[in-house]
């Protein structure tokens, strides 16, 4: 047992002032606040104020990556400053998103209402921050950040994938996105949809395994969609359930056919 404790305490060494996974999620749902203060109660008096808020979140920043040892040859300063340039294009992108839910839920009473409720938005806005930091090189952290949001709303973005704007994801619960996923602009994803990988082989990581999705595609629920040879074209609507491992051309309706089987019964007395 000697031998084990010893280990054990080896691996805490390594990684006692390593911030916690509770601490990386706190800042970006702190971020998200700022960005839309709809979720937030905090009130901000001054425009210097809100400036100060963002500073301090961008200190915030580089103190993780400096923390979490993100990365042993890249610039986190740099880093973490392009983090914050690149932000208003970033919240740009997550506006689109919430007008798409807003769009295309009857259920949808305002964008307010989006924001501050629906899983959907939560999730691609955590995903939005994720994959940033990822495009920069940045391990760990976006997994953290998209593990997070999956654990909130049942809907699990890989960081690494591409998803373009006007994403909109109706109910959410069971969504897989794969990492090297593309998905075009004015897509809609509904509950249970997979976005997956062919069984594949370990040395294959670093290939396109998972499908591509173009622009204005409806994929509804429990609809399965595997590999990286598999493109689904502009335009398509993807029936429930079904299973898809070949491509489809634009404009094309694919759906499942059920055997289903309708027998007369009399009430229980």
């Amino acid at each position: 047992m000697e031998d084990f404790y010893q280990h054990i305490y080896q691996k805490q060494q390594a990684v006692q002032d390593m911030p916690s996974n509770k601490a990386i999620a706190q800042w970006a749902v702190g971020l998200l606040h700022l960005l839309f203060p709809e979720r937030n109660s905090k009130t901000f008096h001054t425009v210097q104020e809100i400036e100060d808020a963002f500073k301090q979140s961008e200190a915030d920043l580089y103190l993780l990556l400096f923390k979490t040892k993100a990365c042993s040859s890249c610039n986190i300063k740099k880093i973490s400053e392009q983090f914050f340039t690149n932000l208003p294009s970033i919240y740009e992108r997550m506006l689109t998103d919430a007008q798409a839910i807003m769009d295309g839920d009857p259920a949808a009473q305002s964008l307010n209402e989006v924001i501050r409720t629906y899983p959907g938005f939560l999730a691609i806005s955590i995903y939005r921050l994720a994959n940033e930091l990822w495009t920069q090189g940045i391990p760990l952290i976006p997994r953290i950040l998209t593990e997070y949001a999956h654990s909130k709303t049942g809907i699990d973005i890989h960081p690494g994938a591409f998803i373009d704007e006007y994403l909109h994801i109706d109910h959410g619960t069971g969504i897989v996105i794969g990492e090297t996923t593309r998905i075009g602009k004015h897509v809609k994803l509904y509950q249970g949809v997979t976005l997956g990988a062919l069984s594949v082989e370990k040395n294959m990581a670093n290939t396109q395994r998972h499908p591509i999705i173009e622009d204005h595609v409806i994929i509804y629920a429990g609809a399965t969609i595997l590999g990286g040879e598999t493109v689904v074209g502009h335009h398509s609507v993807i029936g429930g359930n079904v299973w898809l491992t070949s491509s489809v051309d634009p404009y094309t309706t694919v759906y499942h056919q059920p055997n289903s089987k309708f027998i007369d019964s009399k009430p229980i007395m």
